[in-house]
């Protein structure tokens, strides 16, 4: 909690001195457009998940098995977690230093910034440095994601579709299918008798096929739900 209060300070103090723009300029108002772009991201970030690791659990017939153990403890800090990670790299990456770039240097050349730090963050926050080919899928896949999200805000003006896809990925990834540094969660994976990894050109293609189909979807959705829309028009589905 004292992480995000010191976020949100500092990204305070950077829009003040800066460019002169009040916190507000991250896009929060209105309070009921911004909850329900909020939370149709967050369902599709849940979803296209949902559905990215049942595609590969088909394609390789790997299986997933309840967790016995599993308590509602686990699943309210599993959940605090993934709020908190989410929280901290959009107020990073979506909101200050992305509104200064834009103000700065415009708002493509902002864009791209923006996503280029939040591919290179990853190589920090997943101790990747070393391993180039890694280094080098891990930044396309974050550049890309990274550029929809930045756009999104360029786009509606708020860090809401952003934040609530994202966070809609990574609770799915972590809560329901065990894939973070959290441990095991609600389903374990399990590899039987009939499993067969994917490697060479399949592997390959599934991994580009997963790690484009949100940002494919969002853009999608950005850019016919809302840089379309009639002009005066601020609701939308």
């Amino acid at each position: 909690m004292l992480g995000m209060i010191v976020m949100v300070l500092l990204s305070w103090l950077l829009l003040r001195f800066t460019i002169r723009q009040p916190l507000s300029v991250l896009g929060y108002n209105p309070i009921g457009l911004r909850l329900r772009q909020f939370g149709i991201a967050l369902l599709i970030g849940l979803v296209v998940c949902a559905v990215v690791k049942w595609t590969e659990s088909l394609i390789t017939s790997a299986g997933w098995e309840v967790n016995a153990g599993y308590r509602w403890t686990d699943f309210f800090a599993a959940s605090w977690w993934s709020f908190k990670s989410v929280w901290f790299e959009e107020l990073l990456f979506r909101g200050a230093l992305l509104v200064i770039l834009i103000r700065w240097f415009g708002v493509r050349p902002g864009i791209v910034l923006s996503a280029a730090a939040f591919g290179v963050y990853h190589w920090f926050s997943h101790g990747l440095f070393g391993n180039i080919p890694v280094m080098i899928f891990m930044f396309a896949t974050t550049f890309v994601m990274g550029l929809v999200w930045a756009y999104a805000y360029s786009e509606s003006g708020s860090m809401a579709i952003a934040a609530g896809s994202h966070l809609g990925w990574n609770a799915a990834s972590a809560i329901l299918f065990s894939d973070s540094p959290i441990g095991d969660q609600l389903f374990i994976p399990f590899k039987g008798a009939e499993y067969v990894p994917l490697t060479g050109l399949p592997s390959l293609l599934f991994f580009i096929a997963s790690n484009t189909a949100l940002p494919f979807i969002l853009f999608l959705w950005i850019k016919y739900k809302i840089r379309n829309r009639p002009r005066g028009e601020t609701a939308f589905f």
